[in-house]
């Protein structure tokens, strides 16, 4: 039986009757009581009630397991995959940003560049790590990998999860735009093999900044926007509490972004999210990155640029009255 140490709202339903199964239990223990038929049954329902409720969520609700405390996060699944991972620090011109690592490692026996957005698990950490939200050094950081990386032949490997870059003064100040503007460009051009990895959150220009690749992966509980869902229905409707609208407006669940070819591959996730089997989770990764990898490192450079030109190229094509656009 699955415990539920913390339940996201809609799964309020499933810890309740698991909390009753578990006292049946424990009562079953206490007075020598033979409750197998009782127990037996609320077990097949509790079954039943998770398929039902983890094959129907919605666009907010998969956003809410992309946000949970409990999900594998970018080093969880780098020390998982990779072995003899380096982390190099600093842009060499402000600061070292905890948010955004970075690092050579081997990959299935290959040398490979890791650069990731990096939550924190408790206050303390969310604090060193600036809650994920990169600031212009931390993408400054990340485009130095980056070129090291050319500069070595070594495939780039990203892993995005972040709700968007830090938005302060002293990052504005810093040009964070501007930070992240440069990496788009320098990504296109980049002429080794890279793929980037969805494993969270996937917020606006702070996500995209890592995320210019040749292949996209996403996990099938992560998001992908070009604004979180809060921020889009406090622009639209003047009002945070209609972020599951906005959720379903913004068309930023994994199916979907597969449909429009936004991303590559959708990563099947264990029930319920990849926190409740993160072993799972990621065999699943360390597959598709094998996979896609070897994909790329088949194409020669030129094949390679053109092949990304291409599937930039084709993004934001749209119908209005039976005519296409691009």
């Amino acid at each position: 039986m699955q415990k539920l140490a913390y339940a996201l709202e809609f799964e309020k339903p499933l810890r309740d009757l698991a909390r009753e199964i578990e006292s049946l239990h424990q009562k079953a223990l206490e007075q020598n009581l033979d409750l197998r038929a009782a127990t037996g049954e609320l077990d097949k329902k509790l079954a039943e009630m998770r398929r039902e409720i983890y094959s129907n969520l919605t666009p907010w609700q998969r956003v809410q397991i992309a946000r949970h405390p409990k999900r594998p996060y970018a080093l969880d699944y780098i020390n998982a995959i990779c072995e003899g991972f380096q982390e190099l620090h600093g842009d060499r011109q402000f600061n070292d940003d905890r948010a955004l690592i970075g690092g050579t490692a081997f990959f299935n026996g290959e040398s490979v560049m890791i650069i990731a957005q990096q939550k924190g698990r408790d206050t303390k950490e969310n604090i060193l790590r600036n809650f994920g939200m990169p600031q212009p050094e931390g993408y400054r950081k990340a485009l130095r990998l980056m070129k090291l990386a050319e500069r070595f032949h070594l495939p780039v490997i990203t892993f995005i999860d972040t709700p968007g870059a830090y938005p302060g003064i002293e990052s504005e100040a810093r040009h964070v735009s501007e930070a992240i503007a440069v990496n788009l460009r320098e990504m296109a051009m980049l002429r080794v093999p890279s793929i980037a990895v969805v494993v969270g959150e996937g917020g606006s220009g702070g996500a995209l900044g890592i995320g210019v690749t040749d292949r996209v992966l996403t996990f099938e509980n992560s998001y992908y926007s070009v604004i979180s869902p809060e921020g889009c229905a406090a622009i639209l409707w003047k009002d945070r509490a209609a972020a599951s609208k906005a959720a379903e407006a913004l068309k930023l669940s994994a199916a979907t972004l597969e449909k429009l070819g936004v991303v590559d591959e959708v990563i099947a996730e264990p029930m319920g999210g990849a926190h409740n089997d993160p072993a799972q989770a990621i065999s699943a990764l360390k597959y598709a990155l094998h996979k896609h990898l070897n994909d790329l490192r088949g194409l020669d450079t030129e094949k390679l640029l053109d092949t990304r030109y291409e599937r930039y190229r084709r993004l934001g094509v749209y119908e209005e009255a039976g005519v296409v656009h691009s």
